[in-house]
């Protein structure tokens, strides 16, 4: 049999193969989360996430300029404050842990861009992202005080402020209170697509926000539904949004394409910590390849339709990009 396609021949090498690439990457996409901490002296290693740490505020440039160096640009601030309270305070303090972190990487290395994690969870002595009735999460109560911490980063040096707490309408709040207060130029990654998932657990370890009670789905989104997702992102992006993110991502690479389809925005994805510990316990017990699965991972979230990726492989991933390994 004469056979004319043949798809190999676009395969013998790799230089063919990464000239007919569908799918590149860049270091400039990497975000990379990082937990900052009261205290002095210390970088405490996440049980749960080996390699990852919680950071003093005198420790913490050590590793910006660890990310400087790796070509890593961007990173996401969660803060874990030392005083909790029923109507997180310390979320938007002017001398919270997270303004103070803004104000320290600002200093020492102004060229990095800072996004912060807008939440209250972290913040709240119960542990959910809202204020309580009982022991319902009541949604517009909630509001004014996402508002008023995404404002106090921004004034603390934030270039992007990204709210992860699900409310609904909280961008609009969000927007209206940085347009108020004369930062109209400031953009707002959504956590629009964000799930009820088990792939959070490790990150509830390193940033001491697990619920005291119940659970989030009331206000995270169940995974078994895909065209509210796409609701959310269409939402979000009404009241203002300049960038949409899903979450997980593994697991939901279906909801990043259907987003990037409907959308006209920037679509990031966050390779949660579950993802994270993953791996590196598989690869810990010499079952996989850590690397070509990271690389793996990250290629198929790209392949979906993420132009930003958050992943606290971001490191490792840019020195792949660097050698040629990925890209």
């Amino acid at each position: 049999m004469d056979m004319i396609k043949r798809p190999r021949r676009l395969r013998g090498g790799e230089t063919i193969r990464k000239m007919i690439r569908e799918t590149r990457m860049d270091k400039s996409s990497l975000i990379y989360p990082m937990f900052v901490q009261e205290g002095i002296g210390r970088e405490d290693e996440i049980p749960s996430m080996p390699g990852q740490f919680r950071y003093t505020l005198d420790r913490l440039p050590y590793e910006l300029e660890r990310l400087a160096k790796a070509g890593v640009g961007s990173v996401m601030l969660f803060g874990i404050p030392d005083h909790k309270d029923e109507i997180a305070s310390q979320a938007y303090a002017q001398d919270g842990i997270v303004q103070r972190a803004l104000q320290v990487g600002k200093e020492k290395f102004p060229e990095l861009y800072y996004i912060t994690d807008v939440c209250l969870c972290e913040y709240t002595s119960h542990g959910h992202c809202g204020m309580l009735c009982g022991h319902e999460v009541e949604n517009d109560s909630t509001l004014d005080l996402l508002a008023k911490t995404a404002l106090s980063h921004v004034q603390a040096g934030a270039d992007m402020v990204a709210p992860s707490d699900m409310m609904d309408g909280r961008v609009l709040a969000i927007r209206n209170m940085l347009d108020k207060n004369g930062h109209k130029e400031t953009p707002i990654m959504s956590y629009a697509v964000k799930y009820a998932s088990a792939f959070y657990g490790p990150f509830r370890e390193a940033a001491d926000s697990a619920p005291a009670f119940g659970d989030r789905k009331s206000y995270q989104m169940d995974p078994h539904n895909s065209r509210e997702g796409v609701k959310e992102a269409l939402l979000d992006v009404d009241e203002g949004a300049d960038i949409i993110m899903v979450k997980p991502a593994m697991s939901y690479l279906d909801m990043i394409t259907k987003v990037k389809e409907v959308t006209n925005v920037p679509v990031a994805a966050y390779s949660v910590s579950g993802e994270y510990a993953m791996v590196k316990a598989a690869a810990q017990k010499g079952w996989i390849d850590e690397e070509r699965i990271m690389c793996e991972m990250a290629v198929s979230t790209y392949r979906a339709g993420a132009q930003i990726y958050l992943t606290y492989y971001a490191k490792e991933l840019a020195k792949c990009m660097d050698e040629g390994r990925i890209g």
